[in-house]
C-alpha cells in the first residue's frame, strides 16, 4: 500500500512538512503503507515549465506518477491570503483530470493564526471535492500556537485513523457513490460518543 504526502511547505525546516510527517506517520501505523513525500518547493519550476510547454519534466512526471499511483494521500498547503499556496494549487492543476478520482485524500494546513483554519472547508475541501476525491471528513489544521498545544494529537490521529479506515477498504479502486455507504458507516464508528 502507497501513501504519498504533498507538501507545499517552502521553509526548511517547514512546519507544513513536519504535519505531514505526523499525519503519515499515524496512517502507515495503522496501514503498514509505504509513505513517499512530494515536495512541490523543489519542483517549482517544472510546475511552471509544464505551464507552459505542457510536458512533465523529470522530477514533476515522477511526483504526477506518485500521486497518481497511491493509495491514500496527505496534502499539505501553507495559508497564504486565506487560501492554499499558489505552487499548492499549481501541481494539482497539471495533474491528468481524473488521476484523483476515488482516491482518498486527508486535507491539511499550516498557518500563523487559527483565524484561517476555515481554509479547510472553504478552500481545501472544494477543491479536492472537485478533483472527484474522497476527501476523509476529519482535516487538521495547525497554526503557530498548535504545536506542543493540547488537542493537535488527538486531531491528526482522528484524521489518520479516517484515512487508514478508507485506504484499507478502498485501495486503488475507482469509487461509486454506493460502495461508499460501508465506508461511512465504518467512519461513523471511529467517531468518538457523547
Amino acid at each position: 500500500m502507497r501513501l504519498v504526502v504533498v507538501s507545499a511547505g517552502l521553509s526548511v525546516p517547514s512546519s507544513t512538512r513536519l504535519l505531514g510527517d505526523r499525519l503519515a506517520a499515524a496512517a502507515a501505523g495503522r496501514t503498514g503503507a509505504e509513505i513517499e513525500v512530494v515536495e512541490l518547493r523543489d519542483l517549482a519550476v517544472e510546475i511552471a515549465h509544464n505551464f507552459t510547454n505542457g510536458f512533465p519534466g523529470r522530477k514533476l512526471a515522477a511526483a504526477q506518477d506518485a500521486v497518481t499511483r497511491a493509495d491514500g494521500l496527505i496534502v499539505v498547503t501553507p495559508v497564504f491570503s486565506a487560501s492554499y499556496s499558489g505552487l499548492f494549487k499549481s501541481f494539482f492543476d497539471v495533474l491528468e483530470q481524473d488521476a484523483l478520482a476515488g482516491k482518498p485524500v486527508l486535507v491539511a494546513a499550516t498557518g500563523g493564526t487559527a483565524r484561517h483554519s476555515l481554509v479547510l472547508d472553504h478552500a481545501l475541501r472544494p477543491l479536492f471535492s472537485y478533483l472527484k476525491a474522497v476527501v476523509v471528513p476529519t482535516g487538521v489544521y495547525a497554526a503557530s500556537e498548535d504545536w506542543g498545544a493540547q488537542g493537535l494529537d488527538g486531531r491528526i490521529e482522528r484524521a489518520a485513523g479516517e484515512l487508514a479506515a478508507l485506504m484499507s477498504g478502498l485501495g486503488t479502486k475507482k469509487t461509486q457513490p454506493e460502495s461508499l455507504v460501508p465506508f461511512a458507516e465504518q467512519l461513523a464508528a471511529l467517531r468518538p460518543t457523547g
